[in-house]
């Protein structure tokens, strides 16, 4: 197979998630998150239901469709950052780039539907989750990191933390101001790893 061939394939793998992603957020705002079922948006999106359980897991997974870049981007706000530049800081401010995608005007009616159901709330919690394991492994391997496996892992739950805060407050900037403060004291105490 051509180069071309498999980037044309890519490209129409990448469209059809996307369409799938895009008809399944439009029938939840219009009919309702529990009112829709996988078939309903496998039909509206004109693919078999096999086609969209090989671009996303579960139900829950179609709201949460950019789970995926939102970990890269956390994770590159570690490994891409420039040379010598302090870990917080980096996190921090790619944090506050995250929140205000999420707190957009567009994204309002999208958490109030996750807000609105259990199974939303449970699915963004382990999705939370996992983004502060694939941030805590970043930063455990970070070649200037200086604090323990454990430290690391400590550290990125308080940044998911401090996310989902700033992300339910009216003014998410002023409870970043507040709590990343917080995060860098207990960064700077945390102790050194241990000699191996």
């Amino acid at each position: 197979m051509t180069v071309q061939q498999s980037g044309r394939r890519e490209r129409k793998k990448a469209a059809t998630r996307q369409k799938i992603a895009d008809t399944a957020l439009r029938l939840f705002l219009e009919r309702g998150y529990d009112a829709v079922g996988i078939r309903d948006v496998a039909a509206e999106a004109d693919v078999a239901v096999t086609t969209l359980f090989s671009h996303f897991a579960s139900k829950e997974a179609l709201v949460f469709e950019q789970d995926e870049d939102f970990e890269h981007r956390l994770t590159r706000a570690v490994t891409d950052r420039a040379p010598h530049e302090p870990l917080i800081p980096a996190l921090r401010r790619e944090i506050l780039a995250l929140v205000r995608h999420c707190t957009a005007d567009s994204a309002a009616p999208i958490w109030r539907m996750i807000d609105a159901s259990p199974a939303l709330r449970k699915y963004d919690e382990s999705v939370r989750l996992r983004h502060a394991e694939a941030l805590a492994t970043a930063i455990a391997a970070d070649p200037t990191r200086t604090r323990s496996e454990t430290a690391a892992r400590t550290l990125a739950r308080f940044v998911i933390d401090a996310y989902s805060l700033s992300r339910e407050a009216p003014d998410p900037e002023a409870v970043l101001d507040e709590i990343f403060p917080m995060i860098e004291a207990a960064w700077a105490a945390a102790r050194p790893p241990h000699p191996t």
